[in-house]
């Protein structure tokens, strides 16, 4: 796509009771929070059957993953420091039970948006909503006529949980562009904030309150860096938490970026090619979300001038490609629905770019159930038929 539009002026349970539970290792950990961990989980062992009368044993007991709220995978991590949990087993049969219980099953909580993939990478499932369940370790066949009466073991393997944040926006742009900043002008997060590239080193969630109660979560996230696709810098660990918005609010620094001095400077027009660029890599589908763009840092000498030149950039940007080396344009240039000039420090244009945000995504929610009714309606008529 391409084009633009003009711009406007201005105490959580980690475990649910179930079976016995706990103890596994490895986790990925920056600052205080947690984004995957990998546990080790085992299906109960079957019961024995009973060969005088044919008797057949209970099954053991299965380990699910159930998606709870105000859960995260820190607080797992610190009730379950081993992070291993095994069902129970199943009952023997026996001559007042030929038919043996089936093992209790294990329920571990665990947090929304969670990926759970075997260690081999292949993924299990996903739990995206409070209820959802997964079954990651099946338990043991009890012991029957086929089996001569003898059990089987449940399933065993390492399982990894990989966090994908879900919010409304998430903030999209190069260290030091001004998103910390910017969330906590919009919202009532309190992110940190300095004057040196990567202040944000793990996700920060904040919610905008509106006068009507509506709330819109925002997620600031590590800051991109040229390469990101490939894992540079925070990398994927940025990139994989980008696919759980809904919207991208795309934040740069109107007088331009440079990460350090053995690094190119780079314009805000550049930045924003090389931002599509990196999300193209990664997943070309990132490009498909809606999208927002918020210049920052229109109180600096010079704003307005360079505000001007970067709108005119964008209204045809093919027209400017030859500022960067062809392996860094992109296949297609993001389509802003809006551009808002803003500045943190003032304050400018912040109230603005609030209403833009609700009103774009009352857009989209509306387009939804506009497809949704279409789509029942579509099937309504082919039943008819």
């Amino acid at each position: 796509r391409q084009g633009v539009s003009r711009p406007r002026r201005s105490g959580p349970r980690g475990v649910e009771r179930g079976g016995p539970c706990p103890r596994g290792s490895g986790s990925t950990e920056y600052g205080n929070f947690i984004d995957n961990m990998r546990v080790h989980v085992k299906g109960g062992t079957g019961g024995m059957g009973y060969p005088h009368f044919g008797g057949e044993g209970g099954r053991g007991g299965d380990v699910w993953f159930v998606a709870r709220e105000k859960i995260n995978l820190k607080s797992i991590k610190a009730r379950y420091p081993h992070k291993r949990f095994a069902a129970g087993s199943g009952a023997n049969s026996s001559v007042r039970a030929l038919k043996g219980d089936k093992g209790k099953d294990c329920e571990v909580g665990v947090p929304l948006g969670i990926t759970v993939t075997s260690d081999d990478g292949k993924k299990i499932g996903e739990l995206n909503k409070a209820g959802d369940r997964l079954l990651v370790a099946r338990g043991g066949l009890g012991g029957d006529l086929v089996t001569n009466f003898l059990p089987s073991k449940g399933q065993k393997r390492i399982v990894r949980l990989d966090l994908k944040l879900i919010a409304d926006v998430g903030l999209v742009g190069f260290p030091n562009a001004g998103k910390s900043s910017l969330l906590s002008k919009i919202s009532h997060a309190k992110p940190q904030i300095a004057d040196y590239a990567f202040t944000t080193i793990k996700p920060e969630l904040g919610k905008i309150m509106y006068p009507d109660f509506k709330q819109i979560s925002v997620a600031d996230l590590p800051g991109l860096i040229e390469g990101a696709h490939a894992n540079r810098g925070m990398g994927h660990k940025f990139l994989k938490h980008i696919e759980r918005t809904k919207q991208l609010l795309f934040v740069v620094d109107v007088s331009g970026f440079q990460l350090s001095l053995k690094t190119m400077f780079r314009t805000a027009f550049e930045t924003i090619l090389l931002l599509t660029k990196e999300l193209e890599l990664y997943d070309e589908t990132l490009q498909t979300k809606p999208a927002l763009l918020a210049v920052n840092k229109m109180d600096l000498p010079n704003a307005q001038d360079n505000l001007h030149e970067f709108m005119k950039q964008l209204q045809k940007p093919q027209d400017f490609f030859h500022l960067l080396q062809k392996e860094m344009i992109p296949q297609s240039t993001i389509e802003f629905k809006d551009i808002i000039p803003v500045s943190t420090f003032t304050g400018e244009g912040i109230e603005e770019l609030k209403t833009c945000i609700k009103n774009s995504l009352d857009e989209e929610n509306e387009k939804e159930n506009e497809d949704y009714h279409k789509k029942k309606l579509c099937i309504l008529q082919a039943l008819e038929v």
